[in-house]
């Protein structure tokens, strides 16, 4: 492809500036921007990013679809929310227009296993407009293409154990409610833990009629076992309060946390396979106490047994560079929705991503 890429961006919080800043300093052109904060409208995407005016207005959302017309862009990225549900209606305007689209929500990897009547809906848009659809950022290798890698050089694997934590002051009061921070541990297993007794079939039911938002994980360890080849037999979610032997105060909840009471939880997703490999992995969300950080560990148990930590990764910075450098798969991708296991692994880009780009 001889031209810049023409990429938009669609939301324009906190990841937008990383996010438009990467694909800048990789070659591509921003040539739209989209946002529903009345504050953020009007603004120069510089403002932004943090540079110079670049010439380019966030326009509202609603508009998308008019904007999107005019500028046809090869690609769109849309950093918004976390389910596939708040999703739809970006993935849709995009589709409709036959711009291609990735996304940083966490469903939006693997929707196939937790939001399969949106994702049938959106996969048939897409090869009907001939585009491509696609979720991608730090789950994408860290919990993906990081494991199936070391997979390639075992002998032998009987289980795939990962864990990743965070704090979720970072990520506002909504997610860290969701991880009941701030319960009593009675409240707890009240309004999270009770659903850790439900069946296979009972917890996919629920999670399919959108009755039940499961972990990260749920999506990641679909992800793996298209990955790996794998057939998944019975998957179910266990949510367990953490707790802290001091008292910790939060400045999202606007609250001190008793000793004792829940800082927020561990959802553990196992998955049995037909092949008899298990892959057991958790998301732990919570208020961290001062001596705590985020870490990301995988071991893969079997001949030999190999276990991978990274303390303390640059998570937004990693999820936006990934993201950014999945663009020329994503434009060279079957139309469809087209998740990342079946895309090759991503790639540093040395040149300008128009360079890697094959299809246009």
């Amino acid at each position: 492809m001889e031209r810049k890429v023409k990429i938009a961006q669609y939301g324009c919080g906190k990841m937008s500036s990383w996010l438009m800043r990467y694909a800048i300093e990789k070659g591509a052109e921003i040539v739209a921007a989209f946002d529903i904060d009345p504050a953020a409208i009007g603004k120069d995407i510089g403002e932004i990013i943090g540079c110079e005016p670049l010439g380019v207005s966030i326009s509202d959302a609603k508009d998308a679809d008019a904007v999107l017309q005019a500028t046809k862009p090869d690609a769109c990225v849309i950093a918004t929310r976390s389910t596939m549900k708040d999703l739809e209606p970006a993935f849709t305007v995009c589709a409709q227009n036959g711009i291609n689209a990735i996304s940083t929500c966490e469903e939006a990897l693997f929707p196939w296993n937790s939001s399969p009547d949106i994702t049938k809906k959106l996969d048939a848009l897409a090869k009907a407009h001939n585009c491509t659809l696609c979720g991608s950022g730090y789950p994408d290798l860290f919990w993906g293409t990081l494991v199936t890698n070391l997979a390639g050089s075992s002998a032998k694997i009987t289980t795939i154990k990962g864990s990743s934590s965070y704090n979720v002051e970072d990520y506002g009061i909504a997610l860290a409610i969701g991880h009941g921070a701030g319960y009593t541990i009675e409240k707890f297993e009240k309004e999270i833990g009770n659903y850790n007794s439900l069946s296979s079939d009972e917890i996919k039911e629920l999670v399919e009629k959108g009755e039940y938002i499961p972990s990260y994980m749920w999506n990641q360890n679909g992800w793996l076992c298209e990955k790996l080849g794998l057939t998944m037999v019975s998957q179910v979610q266990k949510c367990v309060p953490c707790t802290h032997h001091e008292d910790l105060h939060s400045s999202t909840l606007g609250m001190t946390i008793k000793s004792g009471d829940a800082t927020g939880m561990s959802a553990i997703v196992t998955t049995e396979t037909k092949e008899g490999i298990t892959i057991e992995t958790e998301c732990i969300g919570k208020v961290y106490a001062p001596e705590e950080f985020d870490s990301n560990v995988w071991t893969l148990e079997g001949e030999p047994e190999t276990t991978v930590v990274v303390n303390n990764p640059a998570t937004v910075e990693l999820t936006c560079a990934t993201l950014i450098q999945r663009v020329p798969q994503l434009i060279d991708a079957r139309p469809g929705y087209v998740t990342t296991n079946n895309l090759p692994d991503n790639q540093f880009m040395v040149k300008p991503m128009n360079y890697y780009i094959h299809s246009l």
